[in-house]
């Protein structure tokens, strides 16, 4: 499986993250759509509120620890908000010009603020990392790569791994692939600086819950073999095109449906592997 390569600019080999692994486990055909042929999707704004409570819980730390006050991150908003429009053109339709929508919409992520001050204090602590882009390639050659909302470490070296997540605290199955991700970004983490995190945490903005995991050494060690095999299978399905849909009630949610053979639909022609990045998360995928 060659890589198609080009002059202008370095390739990156292609690599697996915890949004694409998901999207693999849940339905490899919806892989090959985001992935190989990396269709495009209409955000939601949702998920475009979620970016922009994220950029907004970046920037809080970038204030002197007094600052970080629930009405000053509510001041953060709007210009978070045209930030955020400015670098992604394809958020631009997400509202019409003067439509009131946008400013209940605005309101409403004022509101996950406020949740986020219902769960900690900012001020009480200084982030280690934020936003952080974190690489590792297993023994196998398998590239794992993600960003990590933020890492907090003690005084007495421990680190913790924190996740926001604006949607509300999950079911079961919702628990089981956060803590999926919570695991991934663990295992980097370990392979990189040596240490296992002490705990994870998901803080869930819109209910004001979260959940606090403590991964060990044993069990990342075996979610490292589970990563090998997903991306194993991942291989086998590239070098033939043969990426299955996998019904579920998840396809009422799949802006690629029309498409699918499961619903009488027709792919495009396999395009074969693509070129390097396409395990790259983007922000959309750390907002659920």
């Amino acid at each position: 499986m060659a890589v198609p390569t080009t002059t202008d600019r370095p390739v990156r080999r292609p690599a697996l993250s915890p949004s694409r692994a998901g999207d693999f486990k849940q339905c490899p055909l919806l892989y090959r759509f985001r992935a190989v042929d990396r269709l495009p999707e209409r955000p939601t704004r949702a998920q475009v509120r979620g970016t922009v409570v994220h950029a907004v819980l970046e920037e809080l730390f970038d204030l002197p620890a007094d600052q970080r006050v629930p009405a000053r991150a509510r001041e953060l908003v709007g210009p978070a908000w045209e930030r955020v429009r400015a670098e992604r053109p394809e958020f631009a339709d997400l509202f019409a010009e003067d439509d009131p929508e946008q400013q209940e919409w605005l309101a409403s992520a004022a509101g996950l603020l406020d949740g986020y001050f219902g769960l900690e204090d900012p001020r009480r602590f200084d982030p280690d990392a934020r936003e952080l882009l974190v690489e590792w390639e297993l023994p196998s050659g398998v590239l794992l790569r993600g960003y990590v909302d933020r890492v907090d470490v003690a005084p007495t070296g421990e680190v913790r791994v924190v996740d926001y997540k604006t949607g509300a605290a999950p079911r079961e199955v919702g628990e089981a692939k956060a803590l999926f991700q919570m695991k991934f970004y663990a295992l980097v983490l370990w392979r990189l600086r040596g240490v296992v995190p002490r705990q994870l945490r998901l803080m869930y903005l819109a209910d004001r819950q979260a959940l606090a995991y403590q991964p060990d050494e044993a069990e990342l060690a075996r979610f490292e073999r589970t990563l090998e095999a997903i991306w194993d299978a991942i291989l086998r399905a590239a070098r033939s095109g043969d990426f299955r849909p996998n019904p579920s009630r998840m396809c009422d949610y799949c802006d690629h449906k029309a498409l699918c053979p499961a619903f009488d639909g027709t792919p495009p022609p396999y395009p074969g592997w693509p070129e390097p990045d396409a395990g790259v998360e983007t922000p959309l995928d750390r907002v659920d």
